[in-house]
């Protein structure tokens, strides 16, 4: 039971909750310990936060769960976890989870609260409704990026960024809608997610266009326009990095037929943690060592 819970609680999705790092990287505070240590504990709460989110969620969703190829092996779904604990402990990581927050910040505590607040209409209601689906899960990854800048005394953070993290997030969403269109039958996508149903493949495509073309656009000119950038402009260096990542996710989704969550495919596609650990390279060595 107990490894049904730290499963159910998806701790490899915690991957998510690297946006809670944004401010305190692009804003160039990496050398101050007191930034450091805020964003890190806020990071962990937020981890613990979206569990207990993955638990309602999965507690929702336990009978379309159970007729999905995949994900009917979920500890709740397949009866590993019984629904009573997954509600306990859910609510008991939430009261620790908004405790700690209050503790920490109290502004930051107002961004989880929302965050929760959001995703729990999510899970009930919004989830199904096409276009409002994606643009709350987008939501939710501004939050974590707007968690981060509570945390710590901004000095130069660009507001390009909450854009480029909208878009590329929308880019995300809708290409794992695509992917679980893509995958499923007709049937086991009206009984898995009915949102599907109001999605089609060619609309999808179009809106993926849309949104990672305004991706790249929005993040070039982030790159030299931002006021705490290098004069230099090497910034701009990074822009191949962005490029390639938005095309390999969209590449394997489209051509691999993979399944569309992007925190596995970055956990288990070479090229894509290639790219990311470059990305994250340069982005170090010009805000810390070449400025």
């Amino acid at each position: 039971m107990l490894m049904g819970l730290i499963k159910s609680m998806r701790p490899r999705q915690w991957t998510k909750n690297v946006f809670v790092l944004a401010a305190l990287v692009f804003d160039r505070q990496l050398n101050n310990p007191l930034a450091v240590s805020r964003t890190l504990a806020g990071l962990i709460i937020f981890c613990f936060i979206s569990s207990a989110v993955y638990l309602i969620n999965d507690v929702k969703d336990i009978e379309a769960d159970r007729a999905h190829p995949r994900k009917k092996n979920r500890p709740i779904a397949s009866g590993q976890l019984p629904v009573r604990v997954a509600v306990i402990s859910a609510v008991i990581i939430i009261m620790f989870s908004l405790a700690a927050s209050i503790v920490l910040s109290p502004l930051f505590a107002m961004v989880v609260v929302l965050y929760l607040i959001i995703n729990v209409l999510y899970s009930f209601w919004l989830k199904h409704v096409p276009l409002i689906d994606v643009l709350l899960i987008s939501a939710g990854f501004v939050l974590r990026v707007s968690a981060g800048v509570t945390l710590i005394v901004v000095e130069r953070f660009s507001p390009w960024l909450f854009a480029v993290t909208t878009l590329f997030t929308l880019y995300l969403g809708f290409g794992k809608r695509r992917a679980e269109l893509a995958t499923l039958s007709k049937d086991q996508a009206q009984s898995h997610r009915r949102v599907l149903d109001g999605y089609t493949i060619p609309l999808l495509d179009q809106l993926i266009t849309i949104v990672s073309s305004t991706t790249i656009m929005a993040y070039s000119l982030y790159t030299f326009s931002a006021v705490n950038l290098p004069e230099n402009h090497t910034m701009m260096l990074t822009i191949p990095f962005v490029i390639y990542g938005i095309f390999r996710y969209l590449y394997l989704i489209q051509v691999k037929g993979a399944g569309g969550a992007p925190e596995d495919m970055v956990l288990s596609d070479r090229p894509l943690q290639i790219t990311v650990a470059l990305y994250c390279l340069a982005v170090l060595l010009i805000f810390y060592i070449f400025s």
